[in-house]
């Protein structure tokens, strides 16, 4: 699941995902028209991005073992999970045959999912709407990685949200909308993606994508993030990875393919959200999708950058 969380968070992965809505570009667009488009796709990745729960909020990443732990922000208190934010004394949560579940402190003025409660079972990041607990500014939900759960901790108020920096992009290039061959698996196949974590993620492949630059054959392997996806994802690195750009690659959506042709705009390319916060849990590109050529296009390394 790309980070990325396992739905694809409506509001962008969820407010937060990582996916930037595609808007297709028809093959006789002008040149006008697809700058404008692609002005338009940029403000609205950065306006996902910069909201109250996008990725910038975050400000913990905190994984569960099994049992009860304590959790709270206060050192003193013998807190088994000590968060950056919040009261002293939250709650205890407990983790058991895979299954979380919290209790709070009476103290703790917290919220389950907006109401009065005290206790909750916590559904995970698995379904569309995981257990919200809220205090203060912030909030948690549980995640699950391979099995593993963990409390993915957001803060409107968060230091790398206040102090965004923008984003920098080359510069827009009609000569990175390419418009490639497809050609489809039948059956499918599986890719796996290595993740920041150490784990790997298997994918749904339904094809690769063919295109040539200066007279060399390039192949990239797009994946079904989720299914029933209108679009499909692919995680890539190039030779601007590490030096120009995200040392781990960027990400790249592109509308399904038709008549035998699918679009790479590589000029939607984005930065992954490990690269603004070291609270996510992002995949890497593939062997299969690191181009041996340099794709100045789309984002550019954060200044801001924790690495």
């Amino acid at each position: 699941m790309v980070e990325v969380s396992a739905i694809v968070l409506a509001g962008i992965m969820a407010g937060s995902s990582v996916q930037a809505t595609n808007v297709s570009v028809e093959a006789d667009a002008g040149p006008g028209d697809h700058t404008s488009e692609i002005q338009a796709w940029r403000k609205q990745r950065v306006d996902r991005l910069k909201t109250p729960t996008g990725w910038l909020s975050l400000v913990g990443l905190h994984w569960l073992k099994d049992g009860e732990q304590t959790v709270g922000s206060g050192k003193d208190n013998d807190n088994d999970v000590v968060l950056n934010v919040g009261p002293a004394r939250l709650g205890k949560v407990t983790l058991k045959n895979g299954d979380a579940s919290i209790a709070l402190d009476a103290k703790a003025g917290a919220k389950i999912d907006g109401a009065d409660k005290v206790a909750a079972p916590l559904v995970d990041d698995r379904q569309e709407k995981p257990t919200t607990i809220s205090f203060g500014t912030a909030n948690f939900y549980v995640i699950d990685r391979d099995g593993k759960k963990a409390l993915r901790v957001k803060d409107s108020e968060a230091a790398t949200r206040k102090n965004f920096l923008g984003i920098d992009y080359y510069d827009i290039a009609a000569k990175w909308r390419i418009e490639a061959k497809w050609e489809a698996f039948d059956p499918p196949r599986t890719l796996e993606v290595p993740t920041v974590l150490g784990t790997v993620e298997k994918y749904p492949v339904p094809g690769k994508a063919t295109f040539e630059i200066g007279g060399k054959k390039y192949e990239i392997t797009p994946v079904i993030e989720v299914p029933g996806d209108k679009e499909l994802f692919i995680i890539f690195a190039d030779r601007t990875s590490g030096k120009e750009t995200y040392g781990a690659g960027r990400f790249l959506y592109a509308p399904m393919p038709a008549n035998g042709k699918i679009v790479l705009d590589f000029n939607k390319a984005y930065n992954p959200p490990c690269a603004f916060t070291p609270y996510a849990t992002c995949p890497l590109a593939p062997p299969e999708n690191r181009l041996d050529l340099p794709v100045t296009a789309g984002e550019k390394k954060y200044r801001g950058s924790h690495h």
